[in-house]
């Protein structure tokens, strides 16, 4: 499985991304495109098209009844069935505020018709350098932290986990 984080242009110069972490700690199983509103980028448009693509995002919904439910098209990500994550060749995940990364999502039709993927939200956010604007929500290092886990990938799991750890505890901003 790999990673493609669509980012926010903002997004690249803020001290607090910790996207950068995840392209250092993965290399080239790690890309980042730029979103842009108007010009999508043609080689994500072409790998949507043509691979096992995801995407890291929330979809629980709630039926009359207020339980929640998971469309058939999506799976929520936890240590019972981290299997499922072998379906996708490439993973999505939208490197931007969650207020941004909503508006990226809804102004974004060609992300819509693929199948969402979330992760339980037993973990909470340990990110000091920004307010989670969700409940639950956590950072881009801290998704691909439980995603790398859950794929059995432990080792690149530990390194990003280090490097996210120095990362939140100084400020942001390191060198990587």
């Amino acid at each position: 499985m790999k990673i493609i984080l669509l980012t926010h242009q903002r997004e690249r110069d803020r001290k607090t991304n910790t996207g950068q972490l995840v392209l250092d700690v993965l290399g080239s199983a790690a890309n980042l495109v730029i979103w842009d509103r108007v010009n999508p980028d043609r080689a994500l448009l072409s790998l949507i098209e043509q691979t096992a693509v995801g995407l890291l995002f929330p979809h629980s919904e709630t039926n009359e009844m207020g339980e929640v439910s998971v469309p058939s098209r999506n799976v929520c990500i936890d240590e019972n069935n981290k299997a499922a994550l072998a379906g996708y060749e490439y993973l999505i995940i939208i490197d931007a505020t969650w207020q941004e990364a909503r508006k990226i999502y809804n102004r974004s039709a060609y992300l819509h018709s693929l199948a969402k993927v979330s992760l339980s939200d037993s973990m909470k956010s340990c990110f000091q350098l920004r307010r989670n604007q969700i409940e639950g929500g956590l950072c881009t290092a801290e998704c691909v932290g439980l995603l790398l886990t859950y794929s059995g990938q432990a080792r690149f799991a530990e390194q990003l986990r280090d490097k996210w750890e120095s990362f939140n505890q100084i400020g942001g901003n390191i060198t990587v």
